[in-house]
Order: C-alpha cells, then structure tokens, then sequence
C-alpha cells in the first residue's frame, strides 16, 4: 500500500461479497446471473482494481487541479486525459457493467457492481460522475421512455457514446423542486415539447467524451398544479435525435460552470433552455408524473453518493494507514521521559491506533450496509415471491436515506480523521488526503441534502403503514441478534439489542409528540434521529461480521485469513464500546422534546 497512491481493501470487498452476502450463492438462481460464478467476479474485482489504478488514479490530481472550461458556444473542455481515459473505460464495457444484455450490458448483479463502482470512485471521483449519471439516467429511460427513444438511445448510452444528466434545481429554487418554474409547451408533434427556463447545478453537465447528451428536465405544462404535483419530465438532447434536422444542435445551452470547493474535474453547469430558439423535448410518461418517475433515478442516485462516501472514506483511511506505518515520530509512550529513547513509527502512538479504529469500523460497517442494499435491491427486483419482493423493497426504502445521508457524514469525517493521521503533512497536497475530503463533501449536500434525507426517514419512511418498516427492520434486526447470540457474541448482541429498543422508542415518543400537531419540534429531531439509527444500523452489520468471523475462526482459520477474522472481532468490541453509545446519548437528547432552536427570539 501507499500513503500517497490509491488503496484498496479487497480482501474485505470479498469477505462482504463472498462470506457475508454469499452472492454467488443468494443470487444464482436467478435467470439474469444463472451464467455467472464466483470466478468471473473475482475477476471483474481485480479488473476494476487494475483500470482503477492505472487509468483513473493518475488523472486524479492532475483534474483536481486543471478542472473544467467553458467557451463561448456553451461547451465544457474536460481536463486533459480525461477524454482519452473515458474511451478507453467505455470501449472496455464498464459503463454497461450492470445493463441488462440486450442493450449491450454485461449485466452483473447490484451488490458486484457496487465494488466495481467503490474502487473506481475511489481512484476518481470526478471522472466517475460522468459515467455514473449515464447509468442513471439510462435506468430511467428504460422504465419510462418510448419504445423508439429506447431503442435509439439505450445501446449507445451504455455503451458511452451518449451521456445522461438530472436537470431539477433552479435558482431560488434549491432542494424546493416544487418551486420550479421551468415550461414545457405542446407542440402539433405527439409527445414533443418546447422547453424554456434555467436549470442549475447540473452535474456533468456538459463534457468533451460523449457525441451527445441527454438531459432529463422537470418542467411544467400549461395549467399544471402547483407544487410538485404538477411537474413532468422531459428528455432532453443536446444535439437533435429526430426529425429532419438530427444532429443539429438543439437550444440547450450550458452558459457557466461553477467554482467548487471540490471535484473540479467534474463539470457542473447552469443550463439555459429555448432562450435562442425552439428546444425540443420528449414528454417521458405522463404529463404530471415527473416527480414521481424522477425518485427512480433519485433513490438510486442517493445509493451511489453513500457509494461515494464509503470509496472516499476507505481510499483516505488506507493512506493513512500506510503513513502511520511508515512515518517515524517520537518514542512510545512509556518511554517518554528516556530522550534516548529508539523512535517508532507513529502507528504505535494509542490516539493514532484510535483514530485508525475509528476509520476501520466505520468502513467496514458502510461497505456492509451499501453492498447489502444493493443486494437487497436485487432480491427485491428478482425474488420469485412476491411478498419477499416487498420484504426486501422496504428494507431499500428504509434504508436508502440513511445510506445517502450517514455514509456521506460519516465518510466524511472518516477523511477528516485520516487527515489528523497525517498530522500537518494531511494538509497540503502532497498526499490525497486533503482532496479526498475535498472531493466528498458535496456528498452531503446533493441529490437532497442530508436533512432532507433526515425527514424523509422520519416523515415518511418510519410512519408508512403505521410504522410499518420500522417493525420489519426491528423483527430483521432481533434475528440477526439472536443468531450472534447463538455464536459466542451475547455481550455484544444485548448492546445492540438495547440499542435497536431506544431507536423505536425514540421514534414511537416523536410520533407521539407529531401527534399533537407539532411539526417543526419534530422536524428539528429528524437530523439527530437518523445520526442514532445510522449509528445502530452500522453496529448491526459489524455484529453480523463478527458472527461470521467468529465461525470462521473457530472452523480454524489460519495465518492471515486469522488475522483478519480477529480484527472484525476486535472492531465489534471496539464500536460496542465507543460509538455505539453516542445512538443512546442521541436518543436521550431526542426525548427530551428540546425546542429552543425554534423560538422566534432567535435568528430572525
């Protein structure tokens, strides 16, 4: 490994993969993955690792620092090296990886895919936007499109010659979608329209790799409804892909690319619609019904930015894993007061072993919950029971807010700790720490910003059906207690067990207080309620590895596969012991019913 390169945790990518999941095993009898073995996913594993590490990573820093330009006639220049490395990552089948085979995909199910995306995020964040809302948005057009937009546009986006973007924020606007006042007009052509408006923070608005792109647009019909009820979709070409002027440029222009604090390589544009001219737009589904199909592509773009988080946390804690090992500081802590004393390696030092801990549980527990949800994305899609489906499809729902908002917090703060690892040196550019953090904390603020996602969990998701996905997670989550109980993990298994009760506890006490009409005093809890379930969700998976790392060291394991094995032992006493209890400190701090944020004395 490399403090100044990019890492990858494979063997734990397996173990969630192969030990935890058994994917090879769950997933084998259905039809899409009945050709597909542990063997071709191994190898697409280390396939991505390769590419990863000898396409993307050198062009990290580089694009970091050049970024993206805009000229007059609204096209964006990727930074050099960008182009020639997408062409070489589509003409090699990636973007496809998980597109169903009749559109040239290669089709691998969801939880694969996921350590494919991991590794390639983490080599390259801002490159991975681009192909990464390709997929996006060809998902959308395959559930919503007519059959001669998919026809037309489904083989060459997945093959990366065509390019995807979500186009819903406006100015004034922000994460307010209802707010937006883009128009569509009818035209004398079935199911075309004129587009007019703004559209801002497009990400990979615009770019040099692709022949064409297609913007996915709400906008508004005439005598729509207000509020989001009355907004629909549109696809939107750059450049025309019907009629008689095809290929000609249509009036969608990108007029500016922002200044970010981060993820400069990826370009993120302002989008002027027929301020020129006739934009064409094609009406996807039906008229009203945008928002709605746009949570498709939304809830799997909420899953890909926890993707993010998990790939950004675990590239900055493996390079800080590597410079505690490397950097010698000071002499160990017993011998302090000895200035003769031999200097060690600062991996010796208890804070850095703590705040390696940290990063370690954290990472490891994010990877088991984002490749676990794609898995169940898969069960949910595929199981030939239906009431499985639905099992598995709420779980998804529960948990895709938690995913977006946790792993983007907690990834976060993940690189904030490899930065203090580093100590000074983290901060300055020499070593990718610094960009890394850089690079993930818009994760936290796009595709909904976390305390949209905090609501949504509480406002939504925990009062469905009376509570109905809570009670199926806690009746999941009592299973998997027990078995852990059943391997040896008691101890560890009542901690968690007490923490799953405080979570419903704590959201039965605000479905109580919202009972009583008081909205915003349970609003102004919903961010602290998902940090306490996130907390508790992430400490199940690192009991359910520990379970199976515990079987595994008592079937024998040896050598480094021991080593390995004990430290998910390790890190489940660990988060039992230190993060584990901030969820019952959360939940206190909940129940208290707090409101003094929210006096009018304050702020304005």
């Amino acid at each position: 490994m490399s403090a100044t390169g990019i890492n990858f945790d494979l063997r734990d990518i397996r173990f969630v993969l192969f030990e935890q999941l058994r994917v090879q095993d769950t997933l084998k009898d259905f039809e899409a993955f009945a050709d597909m073995d542990q063997d071709l996913y191994d190898a697409m594993i280390d396939q991505a690792a390769k590419v990863a590490t000898e396409l993307l990573w050198p062009l990290n820093k580089s694009g970091d620092v050049q970024g993206c330009q805009l000229d007059a006639d609204g096209n964006v220049t990727t930074p050099s090296g960008f182009p020639m490395a997408f062409a070489q990552f589509r003409a090699s089948g990636w973007i496809g990886t998980m597109a169903p085979a009749e559109w040239g995909g290669i089709g691998l199910p969801r939880p694969v895919g996921a350590a494919v995306g991991e590794i390639f995020s983490a080599a390259n964040t801002a490159f991975m936007t681009y192909p990464g809302l390709i997929r996006g948005a060809a998902e959308l057009v395959t559930e919503h499109a007519p059959g001669w937009i998919k026809d037309l546009c489904l083989p060459k986006m997945y093959a990366g010659e065509w390019a995807g973007t979500m186009c819903l924020t406006e100015a004034g606007a922000g994460s307010s979608v209802g707010d937006n006042r883009a128009r569509a007009t009818p035209t004398d052509e079935p199911g075309v329209y004129h587009l007019e408006g703004e559209k801002v923070f497009i990400t990979a608005g615009d770019q040099d790799l692709t022949d064409n792109i297609l913007h996915l647009v709400l906008a508004r019909t005439p005598g729509a409804p207000e509020g989001t009820k009355g907004i629909s979709i549109f696809l939107v070409p750059k450049l025309q892909i019907a009629g008689d002027d095809v290929g000609a440029r249509n009036d969608a222009v990108v007029v500016g690319i922002e200044e970010k604090m981060g993820l400069h390589g990826s370009a993120t544009c302002t989008l002027v619609l027929g301020a020129n001219g006739p934009c064409r737009g094609y009406l996807l589904g039906d008229e009203h019904s945008g928002m709605r199909i746009m949570f498709m592509m939304m809830n799997d773009a909420r899953i890909q930015v926890g993707l993010q988080g998990l790939a950004s946390a675990s590239a900055a804690y493996l390079n800080a894993l590597t410079y505690a090992r490397e950097r010698i500081q000071g002499s160990a802590v017993e011998q302090w007061r000895d200035p003769s004393a031999p200097r060690v390696a600062i991996v010796h030092h208890p804070d850095v072993r703590r705040m390696l801990m940290l990063q370690k549980t954290s990472v490891e527990t994010m990877r088991s919950l984002v490749y676990t949800t794609a898995w169940r994305n898969d069960m949910a899609n595929r199981h030939p029971d239906p009431d499985r489906r639905k099992h598995f499809d709420n779980l998804v729902e529960l948990m895709t807010p938690i995913v977006k908002a946790w792993c983007s917090d907690l990834g976060f703060e993940c690189t904030r700790l490899a930065i203090q690892t580093y100590g000074g040196y983290g901060y300055i550019s020499e070593y990718p720490v610094e960009q890394h953090m850089r690079d993930l904390k818009i994760a936290s603020l796009y595709e909904g910003t976390n305390g949209i996602q905090a609501m949504d969990l509480l406002g939504r998701k925990l009062t469905r059906g009376g509570g109905m996905l809570l009670l199926q997670w806690i009746q999941e989550a009592g299973d998997g207690i027990q078995a852990a109980r059943d391997a040896g993990l008691a101890d560890q298994a009542n901690a968690l067990e007490r923490a799953v009760q405080a979570v419903g506890a704590t959201a039965m006490h605000l479905g109580s207080v919202g009972a009583e009409d008081n909205l915003a005093g349970v609003m102004v809890q919903a961010t602290p309620l998902l940090e306490m379930m996130g907390t508790v969700v992430l400490g199940l998976h690192a009991l359910e590895q520990a379970r199976i790392a515990r079987q595994a060291l008592d079937g024998g394991a040896t050598g480094s596969d021991q080593a390995f094995y004990r430290g998910k032992v390790l890190g489940l006493d660990f988060y039992v012991a230190n993060t584990l209890p901030s969820a019952i400190a959360l939940g206190k701090s909940i129940r208290t019913a707090d409101e003094s944020c929210l006096n009018e004395a304050l702020f304005g």
